[in-house]
């Protein structure tokens, strides 16, 4: 069941009881996790593919950071990120709770009497994911060719440094290191800048910025800083292949 009262995005509202008779797939995320926008396109992906033949999709929206927890901003970054299906609002975790859920993000594939098929922590098996999709649409499958070289079915993956909290300088292993920021800035000032070993990036919006992207898991060193009008609430890493 989904909480009544939460604010949906794209739709008036749903109720699970409602979707009896059709797969649905639920994706919790926040548009302040690099995992989650990086798991993003194949959620848009399967919607786009698979909604005529039956599947729903719907993406729960748990904010761990205080720019998405939001509601104003959630609906922004639906807009902006190209987020067609429905959206739900899980602003106090209500739904969270009731899934169990432990992190972002997550991903549960009910069949079509609506009892759990499979679930996934994280980022990866998109192709199993999708091939479960097409087994409960009873459909042939042709999944999704990876987006990079770490969603190949079988990748070696180096485990990547732990998310630091604040604006974090200092070593760390990954393939790609993201910073969580909040533009304070007032509207219509001029953006403000964080630099990153040396580069200077432009803070449009709040939301999760990509600041260093190496081509596979990589050993490095991390100088940021942070302007005025800009604030740093963490910053994460992604994998890379071996």
């Amino acid at each position: 069941m989904i909480p009544a009262g939460l604010e949906w995005v794209n739709v008036a509202s749903l109720r699970m009881d409602q979707q009896i008779g059709r797969p649905v797939l639920v994706e919790f995320w926040d548009f302040c996790r690099a995992n989650s926008l990086r798991t993003l396109p194949y959620v848009r992906a399967w919607h786009e593919r698979y909604a005529s033949a039956g599947l729903r999709v719907i993406s729960a929206h748990a904010g761990g950071y205080p720019p998405s927890r939001d509601p104003e901003l959630v609906r922004d970054a639906v807009t902006r990120l190209r987020i067609d299906h429905p959206v739900v609002i899980d602003g106090d975790f209500q739904l969270w709770r009731d899934y169990g859920n432990e992190g972002w993000p997550a991903r549960y594939l009910f069949d079509q009497r609506l009892r759990l098929y499979s679930m996934h922590y994280g980022e990866g098996a998109y192709e199993e994911t999708e091939r479960e999709i097409c087994s409960l649409l009873d459909q042939p499958c042709e999944p999704l060719a990876p987006l990079r070289a770490e969603d190949v079915p079988g990748a070696r993956l180096a485990a990547q440094t732990a998310d630091q909290p604040g604006p974090w300088s200092g070593a760390y292993e990954a393939g790609g290191v993201w910073a969580v920021l909040e533009r304070t800035a007032p509207a219509g000032a001029l953006a403000p800048t964080i630099r990153a070993n040396g580069s200077q990036i432009d803070v449009e919006r709040s939301g999760c910025l990509a600041i260093v992207e190496h081509e596979r898991s990589t050993a490095g060193h991390l100088e940021l800083e942070v302007g005025d009008g800009a604030v740093c609430h963490a910053v994460q890493f992604t994998p890379g292949v071996l």
